[in-house]
């Protein structure tokens, strides 16, 4: 596993060469095609979503996006959704469970956009019902963090029944920054922030909130894409196969069980 703090795992998922679900969707699936809209007010590119084999296997994929250059970046709005985003994503797990497919949900966002226009359209209704439904689905639902897990941005997609990160993904219920601005009044100490978050891929696995950690080759992803994809692919194969022979009750159970147990602690 990666020997890197947070802080240089901050700044190496944040290098502008780094892959995103963009160059990954490719090399996963067999095939992808693209939905658009919430069907209430319009798409968001923050979020991208549609339907895909995975050896032949139809799955619904909803992942965060990412640019890899200041007009890509434009475009998502820097991978922070607005409350379209959401409920696209939501529309499209809906039409998942309708259909019997399993959803399998990229997360790469700092956080969910919390501009006013965002606010007036209901950013924090359509998070929260986000995370309401997304409990209750009846179908499979795979996550992974590919980057940034960014506050409720990222917990949006991140009720499941199996969360893997990348090697050096972080995940967090507040950006360090956005940490340190409130805890100490001063965003200069993002890196302490960072450090005492306890954020990295090995931190929720020991926490419970993620199951597995995917290798990233020579520990930078953006050396071997293909590397990553076929990575990243093992881990859902084998995460679809494990859920898809449970019977649903029993899935759901267990998914309420996993969100229930996470924050518990002890004192001696």
């Amino acid at each position: 596993m990666s020997e890197l703090t947070a802080w240089e795992r901050q700044l190496l998922i944040r290098e502008k060469d780094r892959p995103t679900v963009n160059d990954y969707i490719p090399l996963i699936f067999e095939e992808f095609y693209e939905m658009h809209g919430d069907r209430l007010y319009g798409d968001d590119a923050a979020i991208l979503g549609g339907i895909a084999r995975i050896e032949n296997m139809p799955v619904t994929v909803l992942a965060e996006v990412k640019g890899r250059d200041l007009n890509e970046n434009k475009k998502t709005n820097f991978a922070m959704p607005h409350p379209e985003g959401y409920r696209k994503a939501l529309r499209l797990a809906k039409q998942a469970e309708k259909f019997h497919r399993p959803v399998i949900c990229f997360i790469d966002t700092p956080g969910a956009f919390c501009g006013i226009e965002a606010e007036e359209r209901g950013q924090g209704e359509a998070i929260a019902k986000n995370l309401a439904e997304f409990m209750r689905l009846k179908t499979p639902v795979i996550s992974v963090v590919l980057g940034e897990g960014g506050s409720g941005g990222a917990l949006a997609l991140g009720v499941c029944d199996e969360l893997a990160m990348l090697e050096n993904a972080l995940y967090s219920v507040i950006s360090p920054r956005g940490c340190a601005s409130i805890l100490w009044k001063d965003a200069s100490k993002e890196h302490e922030a960072c450090e005492m978050l306890g954020i990295t891929a090995e931190d929720m696995v020991r926490l419970g909130v993620a199951e597995d950690i995917i290798e990233e080759p020579n520990g930078k992803a953006q050396y071997d894409v293909y590397k990553m994809a076929e990575n990243i692919k093992s881990f859902l194969v084998k995460s679809l196969k494990r859920n898809l022979r449970k019977d649903i009750d029993i899935l759901l159970e267990q998914r309420y069980t996993k969100f229930r147990k996470i924050g518990e602690f002890s004192e001696k």
